[in-house]
């Protein structure tokens, strides 16, 4: 009978301590703390477009690269054929290409992840890819820098892409249609 009041007892007391632990706690956050951080985010995403904007230099320039920067921060260097149709929104494109970081390590590429293929302007892909698709040619090949908010963002890729990663691309427009 003792062996059963302890059991009882413990249970009992491990009720209590739910409870007690269910009551509603305050926010991690004060409405405060909330509001003057949801201020300032504009200004650490200014100083965080800024420091991306300077590894790019950095990187273009210890490569001796000649490239050119869209409205978007997307940087690109793009060898068209002088024939060749352009790329053009719901085109399906297949493309040779390497995906590399901004410190050299090779993420994906065709030749173990095979043909990349997507439809233009169906999402789907990095925003900056799209965008860098839409300046090339069939035949065409092209460097494109991206930074974060118009690769793979805050997250990565969850596999190989780390957050906040710059990313290199590599392409090939073998076919569009």
């Amino acid at each position: 009978m003792s062996y059963f009041r302890n059991n009882i007892s413990i249970v009992v007391f491990y009720c209590l301590v739910v409870l007690v632990s269910c009551k509603e706690k305050k926010p991690a956050v004060s409405e405060e703390q909330y509001r003057t951080t949801k201020e300032q985010m504009p200004e650490v995403n200014r100083i965080l477009l800024a420091k991306d904007k300077m590894r790019i230099e950095g990187y273009i320039e210890r490569h001796e690269l000649d490239m050119q920067e869209s409205p978007t921060g997307l940087w690109y260097a793009v060898n068209n054929p002088d024939s060749g149709e352009l790329v053009k929104p719901g085109m399906s494109v297949y493309l040779k290409y390497t995906l590399d970081l901004l410190d050299g390590k090779n993420c994906y590429d065709s030749e173990k992840s095979g043909i990349k293929t997507f439809r233009v302007g169906r999402g789907n892909v990095e925003s900056g890819l799209e965008e860098a698709i839409l300046m090339m040619k069939v035949g065409g090949r092209a460097k494109f820098i991206m930074p974060p908010h118009l690769a793979y963002g805050l997250p990565g890729d969850g596999d190989c892409i780390p957050a906040r990663a710059i990313i290199v691309y590599d392409l090939q427009v073998l076919s569009a249609e």
